[in-house]
């Protein structure tokens, strides 16, 4: 067995189904938010802050997860988490009021805190600096298929599971997990260091102060933030209101979604390790990322209906949203090595609370239109969040878009 493919079963596979784990939590409420909006007669506000209340969870924990991952390593680190993972699901399976089901949110945010870390700090321990990206990318292929298959499978199985069922099932997967990354996943030994609350303290402030942090994370940050809030909650019921799809389209068009994300999760990973490779700026395909993120925000923000061009917009918007970990990857490489993970979830922490933010602003700004005679929220209103984003995502391009960021070379 080669060196490569050893490395793939043993280290990035494991990490990499967690990752998928991860990926169908938040993608589940895509597919059940709508139903559970009317079951419980949620506005999109009580809508918009349960599915996000996961996001703020995910952010609290990302800077105490950095500086474990840093010290305990990917292999321990995640096994824990992958338990109680499975115990937020387990809760959110249970649970009858809006109280528990956000609780179970919140649990399972903190559960799923270090499924990206886990995967960029392993093979930050494993490979070359030049191949992270690449190996991160192909990790994104595997973490997709969470996507996957709570789109139209997820859809599919609602009459037989419903969405409790679906709960249950994520539990036992999780579980599974935690066994398999603690059997599989080795811990390579780090450099030696003493560890101190005081000097851990120093060090995370050190990046959080930094200009070159802030200069460029709000722009690599974004391009995952987006793919969070929509792909997360509100592209299922754009889909409803705008486009005027039902669950099983709806649920298809989100299915596709999920392939052009996985298939820009391989393909933007290998692009950056190549440019990386031939000494171009690490920075070229997240920003061209950026940009064909903007285009098909500013297409959605038309309020299309043609299947095409709904269908051709929502494939570009999922595959340029997967350029956030190559940008992720960016931020790392200007920092020394063994602050890693603590570059990479104070990066997250900048993702999540933001996500945070816009999905729940998104459904404060839906709630200003009166609801639909069906229920939902008013095409004008996703106009005006689309254009939010666009703004937001400007911004942040145009932070980025000084200075020169020095890399460790391979």
């Amino acid at each position: 067995m080669s060196p490569s493919l050893r490395l793939f079963l043993v280290i990035t596979l494991p990490l990499a189904a967690f990752g998928a784990i991860n990926q169908a939590s938040r993608t589940v409420m895509a597919i059940i938010g709508p139903g559970l909006a009317t079951e419980l007669s949620l506005s999109a506000s009580a809508l918009g802050l349960l599915a996000a209340c996961m996001f703020a969870a995910y952010a609290g924990a990302q800077l105490p997860v950095g500086i474990a991952l840093d010290r305990w390593g990917p292999r321990r680190i995640q096994t824990v988490l992958a338990l109680l993972t499975a115990a937020g699901f387990a809760l959110f399976a249970q649970s009858h009021s809006l109280a528990g089901l956000a609780i179970a949110r919140i649990i399972v945010g903190i559960g799923i805190s270090a499924a990206l870390m886990a995967i960029i700090k392993a093979h930050s321990l494993w490979c070359g600096p030049s191949q992270v990206a690449n190996m991160t990318g192909i990790a994104m292929v595997v973490g997709a298929l969470g996507s996957v298959l709570t789109t139209a499978p997820a859809q599919a199985a609602m009459p037989l599971l419903g969405w409790r069922g679906i709960f249950w099932l994520l539990c036992a997967c999780a579980l599974a997990n935690a066994a398999w990354v603690w059997f599989s996943v080795g811990d390579k030994p780090a450099p030696a260091a003493r560890y101190r609350a005081a000097g851990e303290a120093a060090v995370v402030w050190q990046i959080l102060s930094s200009g070159r942090f802030w200069r460029f994370a709000p722009a690599a940050s974004m391009l995952s933030v987006l793919n969070f809030t929509y792909l997360g909650l509100w592209a299922g019921p754009w889909l409803r209101d705008v486009a005027g799809y039902d669950g099983p389209r709806l649920a298809q068009t989100l299915f596709i979604y999920t392939l052009a994300l996985m298939a820009g999760g391989y393909v933007v990973g290998w692009a950056a390790s190549r440019a990386q490779t031939r000494g171009m700026s690490a920075r070229l395909v997240p920003g061209l990322c950026t940009l064909g993120l903007l285009a098909a925000q500013a297409g959605l923000a038309c309020g299309p209906s043609t299947p095409a061009v709904v269908t051709g917009l929502w494939l570009l918007f999922g595959f340029c949203a997967s350029g956030g970990p190559a940008g992720y990857i960016v931020i790392t490489q200007m920092f020394p090595l063994e602050q890693t993970s603590r570059v990479s979830t104070a990066i997250n922490s900048l993702t999540l609370g933001s996500a945070f933010l816009l999905q729940t602003a998104i459904g404060a700004i839906l709630d200003l239109w009166p609801r639909t005679p069906s229920g939902g929220w008013d095409s004008a209103g996703y106009s005006a969040v689309l254009l939010l984003s666009i703004v937001l995502q400007l911004f942040a391009a145009a932070l980025a878009s000084f200075g020169t960021i020095p890399l460790r070379r391979a």
